[in-house]
């Protein structure tokens, strides 16, 4: 029952006891008064006072990792009873000074720090909004709401996936031959490499040098022979142009953000991101990494590519598209990496849901795109 519901069973008790001058209504309806009053100035003393923010975190999370909810709840004049709600929590908290489960805040203590760990699946800018305390009597028949402060905004990173290396053709229900150890960085750029020829791969080998095609063709490492000082470069484009859904434009981002790490380690990449305007550069180090993780999870659909055909002249090209296919004149040892690869074809490597397809010299893909499963 709650507080109007109090007051109007205490008014009908008197008014029936004073109309049918029945005196034993007016013991229930003072009572019930009495108590729908004090319910009230419970209340209302507990939000006196009382208060909640939430407390700085970290200002980037990776999808899918626990980001840190750090609470703030000060206590007002009563022992406050109710809950904290935040829309960050799939449930409000209980806040009592006595309940175990929830968040104590008893009569000794002026405030009390609740931490939980929350996920965002998705990348991008989020913002937090400020939680609320909703407080009220012990028989909780009235109840007021403290808004809280400390709203702020968290960047959430696209996640980093494994590269699988994978000889089955697109569209098979397997996922490849599995993860290699620093397979990723063994996609490492072919163009602008004198190649002597092929040989099976031996151990210790730089993983730079595994030739993808030919892993993809008959199941086994085999290793590019690589003339003397022969040194490679990588660019990784990501393609968001195209009106692609946007489960898809969330996996090419994942695809373009593992590739570049993978690329990196193993000799330093370059990315360029459609509406960008500007290429930039990741070292072994990974210097360069974080301020490329931070554009890719605000990547929107759209933009311009101007200019990156170009840039993939003489480096092996990882074109990382959203929907449709790979250019014209990208070079020998460049790959269409893409969540809705070719019927038919088969993939060089899998990451983040999408394939790597070899693509000829000179020549986009020959097939038409099928929709992604």
């Amino acid at each position: 029952m709650g507080l109007r519901a109090t007051i109007a069973l205490a008014a009908a008790l008197l008014v029936t006891g004073g109309a049918f001058d029945l005196a034993s209504l007016y013991v229930p309806g003072v009572a019930l008064a009495v108590l729908a009053g004090g319910a009230a100035t419970w209340a209302w003393l507990a939000t006196r006072g009382a208060g909640v923010e939430r407390l700085p975190g970290p200002g980037t999370v990776v999808e899918g990792e626990p980001y840190p909810l750090r609470i703030r709840i000060h206590r007002g004049w009563m022992p406050p009873r109710g809950s904290l709600v935040d829309p960050l929590l799939d449930r409000p908290l209980p806040v009592s000074p006595l309940r175990r489960d929830g968040v104590r805040v008893g009569m000794s203590r002026s405030r009390a720090t609740v931490v939980e760990e929350v996920r965002f699946e998705r990348r991008g800018r989020h913002r937090l909004e400020p939680p609320a305390l909703v407080l009220g009597d012990p028989l909780g028949l009235s109840s007021g709401r403290v808004e809280g402060a400390g709203g702020g905004e968290v960047l959430v990173l696209p996640r980093i996936e494994p590269v699988l290396a994978g000889s089955h053709r697109s569209g098979d229900d397997g996922a490849g031959e599995g993860p290699w150890e620093g397979a990723g960085a063994g996609l490492a750029a072919t163009a602008g490499v004198e190649i002597d020829g092929l040989r099976p791969y031996r151990r210790g080998s730089p993983a730079s040098r595994i030739h993808w095609p030919a892993v993809a063709r008959h199941g086994e490492l085999i290793e590019r022979r690589l003339a003397s000082g022969a040194v490679g470069s990588a660019l990784v484009v990501l393609d968001a142009r195209t009106g692609a859904p946007e489960e898809a434009l969330d996996r090419a981002v994942r695809a373009a953000a593992s590739l570049c790490v993978h690329l990196a380690r193993s000799g330093g990449c370059t990315l360029v991101v459609s509406g960008s305007g500007r290429a930039l550069r990741i070292d072994p180090e990974l210097r360069g990494w974080e301020h490329a993780h931070a554009m890719l999870a605000l990547v929107e659909p759209g933009g311009s590519l101007r200019g990156a055909a170009r840039a993939a002249e003489g480096s092996a090209t990882f074109w990382v598209a959203a929907g449709g296919g790979a250019p014209r004149g990208l070079p020998a040892g460049s790959y269409l990496v893409t969540a809705s690869p070719p019927a038919g074809d088969r993939a060089a490597f899998t990451v983040a849901g999408c394939h790597g397809l070899p693509v000829r010299a000179g020549r986009p893909s020959a097939r038409r795109t099928r929709a992604a499963a």
